[in-house]
């Protein structure tokens, strides 16, 4: 059974993305002209000086790590100023990267690290702001992430619900529920055992279902909405026919 929170996820399994080419050519294969560099290329050039290798590797895989840090963020500011922070932090800290992953896992587990930060320190400072400051994040987020299954008021309710969880649950219900990695790519990019990542997605769950129960309540009528419909009009196909 599909989680709430998780309907119309958008799958970014990092297989997927078109910068995890490293793991498709083989060793000792010249790229011809057309071809573009792998990721452990581009990071390579950019340790040696490449003025422009680094803006290339990001440019590649920025999509999807703005998706992490929004999604577990909750806030379009936050989530920029974390993004920022983490690709600074990752220029940086090239030379450290020793290849015992893939690139892009390196750069999401950056990313999440980022994120994280601020979660905790936002925990850990004094409420601010009221609802009205937090309605309005949630309204430009909703805005930021259209989610074409589920309206505004949905979207509102499952970020607000899991803004109440603690950090380390947040970010697997991000990458697992909520944007699709399977739990050995989200296990490697938080750097915990798969064990740890299910069970931390099944506290999550446990703790998100009495506060998005009436999500699936309402969902219900509609379905039976549209059944009915469908009694009216037998010959129009099932209700698919003009009114």
């Amino acid at each position: 059974m599909t989680a709430p929170w998780a309907e119309g996820r958008t799958a970014t399994e990092p297989h997927e993305a078109a910068g995890t080419q490293e793991q498709r050519s083989l060793p000792g294969q010249r790229l011809t002209p057309d071809a573009q560099p792998p990721d452990a290329e581009l990071l390579r050039r950019h340790v040696e000086g490449d003025p422009d290798a680094f803006s290339q590797l990001f440019l590649r895989h920025r999509d999807r790590l703005w998706a992490v840090a929004v999604r577990t963020l909750s806030d379009p500011e936050e989530a920029a100023d974390a993004l920022q922070d983490a690709m600074i932090s990752a220029f940086r800290r090239a030379d450290s990267f020793r290849g015992d992953s893939a690139v892009t896992t390196w750069l999401h587990r950056i990313v999440v690290n980022a994120c994280l930060d601020r979660l905790r320190r936002k925990a850990a400072r004094p409420a601010s702001g009221g609802a009205d400051e937090r309605t309005l994040d949630n309204l430009a987020l909703g805005r930021a992430i259209p989610d074409p299954s589920s309206g505004s008021d949905t979207t509102i309710d499952v970020h607000a619900a899991l803004q109440t969880l603690p950090a380390d649950q947040q970010a697997v219900l991000v990458l697992v529920d909520m944007l699709g990695y399977p739990v050995a790519d989200a296990a490697e990019i938080l750097g915990i055992s798969p064990g740890t990542v299910k069970s931390r997605c099944a506290r999550g769950r446990a703790r998100l279902l009495p506060r998005l129960a009436h999500l699936r309540k309402a969902a219900a009528p509609r379905a039976g909405n549209r059944s009915a419909a469908g009694n009216v009009s037998p010959a129009q196909g099932g209700g698919d026919g003009q009114p």
